[in-house]
């Protein structure tokens, strides 16, 4: 790897349209709601390579559909700053997402063609100082073996893996134990879960199977202190500064893991870089969808 260049991030996964409902009342059923309605780019790496570009070096890694939704998401990438590598085929995927008035969310996911993904040229991986892989990607084939793949050819390459858990819904269709074992044999060095996924998974402070899954294990709690551990030791509580006006939670998580790896990067301890993953979260929680 050039020395000379500055360390770049690469994310490999989803890139899909989010269509973002904000609620404007309880949601009721069987009639109409009043709401607003938004089109983004989504797609958890997607969004984790669009918020770390203005950080670091960022490349983006996935398949979108030989369609004018694909063209455009690429486009929006790279209006960001990020290098794009795809594959087209299939449908670009889409997701909806119902936001309650206190910003929680209810995802309705089809992924299209991000589930698509078949084996990558290893030269997509040049200059990648680290790689990111949210679990949404182990899901199923033919992406998870192209996902799989990958990270060895970037373990071989020596770049740093960092993988987030995504969500319980995958985690429990995968199958906790197998999730687990996946985790054990790729040896992440930082796992980032939030506080469901941690406890599904029997991570975090008790869990017993904290050390061991990666080097560094970063729990988040919403508006309380998020939580790193190294070795299965709790090693900081880096509190979460309130964000006024706060609307939607999506993409929280994905601009938090850009923030933290970015600076990771730049070499900051993992306190400093979770703090920094915070600054970036809260940029998205005021916005539709995850945009700042």
């Amino acid at each position: 790897m050039d020395a000379s260049r500055p360390p770049m991030l690469a994310v490999v996964g989803d890139l899909v349209e989010d269509v973002v409902v904000w609620a404007s009342e309880p949601v009721r059923h069987g009639t109409d709601t009043a709401a607003r309605v938004f089109r983004t780019r989504g797609g958890s790496a997607g969004n984790v390579a669009a918020l770390a570009a203005p950080l670091v070096a960022t490349r983006f890694i996935g398949c979108v559909g030989a369609d004018a939704a694909g063209e455009a998401l690429v486009t929006e990438l790279e209006g960001r700053g990020v290098e794009v590598r795809v594959q087209r085929r299939g449908t670009t995927g889409a997701v909806v997402l119902v936001v309650d008035p206190d910003g929680e969310r209810t995802m309705f996911p089809d992924r299209g063609a991000s589930a698509l993904l078949e084996a990558v040229e290893p030269a997509w991986l040049d200059g990648v100082a680290w790689l990111h892989v949210p679990s949404y990607g182990f899901e199923r084939e033919p992406a998870r073996s192209a996902v799989l793949a990958l990270v060895a050819e970037g373990r071989r390459r020596g770049a740093g893996l960092s993988i987030d858990a995504s969500s319980t819904g995958l985690l429990s269709a995968l199958g906790v134990d197998a999730v687990l074992a996946l985790y054990r044999s790729l040896g992440p060095d930082v796992l980032v879960a939030n506080e469901t996924e941690a406890a599904l998974l029997g991570l975090g402070e008790g869990g017993p199977l904290t050390a061991g899954v990666a080097a560094t294990v970063v729990v988040k709690h919403g508006p309380l202190p998020t939580q790193v551990f190294e070795g299965g030791r709790l090693i900081a509580d880096v509190p979460v500064e309130p964000v006024p006006g706060a609307r939607d939670l999506t993409g929280a998580g994905d601009a938090f893991a850009a923030g933290f790896l970015a600076a990771r990067l730049a070499g900051l301890a993992p306190s400093a870089a979770a703090l920094a993953g915070h600054a970036t979260a809260a940029a998205v929680l005021t916005a539709p969808g995850a945009t700042s």
